[in-house]
C-alpha cells in the first residue's frame, strides 16, 4: 500500500514537473493520457482490490445463510408434511376404528333390544297367563254361585209348587214337636 502512495506521488511529480516545463507536444499529451489511464486504473484497481473481497465475501456468506436457512426451511416443511402425513393416516385408523366401535355397539344394543323384548313379552305373557287364570278362577266361583242360587230358587219353586196347605200343617206340626 505504502509503495502504491509513493508511486502516485512520484507519478503526480513526474506529471508535474513536465506540465510545469510547458512542453505540449503530442508525445507529452499522450504520455498524460496513459499517464492519467494508469492512474485511474490504478486507483480504480487499488478501490476494487480493497473493497471488492470484503464485498464478495459478504456476499458469498449471505448466499450461504440464505441457502443454509433455505435448507432449514425446507426440512421443516419436509418434516411438517410427513408429521401431516402421520396425522392423516392416524386419523383414517381412528375412523376405521370408530366404525368398527360403531357396528360393536350397534350390534350389542340390538342384543340388548332383543333381549328386553323378548323379557317384556315373556312378563305380559305370564300376566296375561295369570290374569286368563284369574278370570277363569272368577268366573269359576260367580258361576257356582249363580248355579247355587239357581239350585235354591229351583229347589223353593219345587217346594212351592209342592206345597200344599195340608202338607204345611203337617210340618209346622213336626217342627214343633222336635222343639219339645
Amino acid at each position: 500500500m505504502r509503495r502504491s502512495r509513493h508511486f502516485v506521488l512520484l507519478f503526480c511529480l513526474t506529471a508535474g514537473f513536465a506540465f510545469a516545463q510547458g512542453h505540449e507536444s503530442n508525445e507529452d499529451l499522450l504520455i498524460w493520457k496513459w499517464a492519467n489511464f494508469i492512474v485511474l486504473a490504478g486507483g480504480l484497481g487499488y478501490l476494487m482490490y480493497k473493497n471488492l473481497p470484503p464485498l464478495f465475501t459478504a456476499r458469498t456468506a449471505a448466499i450461504t445463510k440464505d441457502m443454509t436457512e433455505s435448507e432449514k426451511i425446507r426440512r421443516d416443511a419436509e418434516n411438517q408434511a410427513a408429521d401431516v402425513e402421520r396425522r392423516l393416516a392416524a386419523i383414517e385408523a381412528e375412523i376405521t376404528a370408530l366404525q368398527a366401535r360403531s357396528k360393536e355397539e350397534t350390534v350389542a344394543e340390538a342384543d340388548r333390544l332383543a333381549k328386553h323384548t323378548a323379557a317384556e313379552i315373556a312378563r305380559i305373557q305370564a300376566q296375561s297367563v295369570r290374569e286368563i287364570e284369574d278370570a277363569g278362577k272368577t268366573a269359576r266361583r260367580e258361576l257356582t254361585r249363580y248355579a247355587g242360587e239357581l239350585s235354591i230358587d229351583l229347589a223353593a219353586q219345587k217346594i212351592r209348587s209342592r206345597m200344599t196347605p195340608a202338607t204345611e200343617d203337617r210340618l209346622v206340626r213336626g217342627f214343633v214337636r222336635d222343639l219339645k
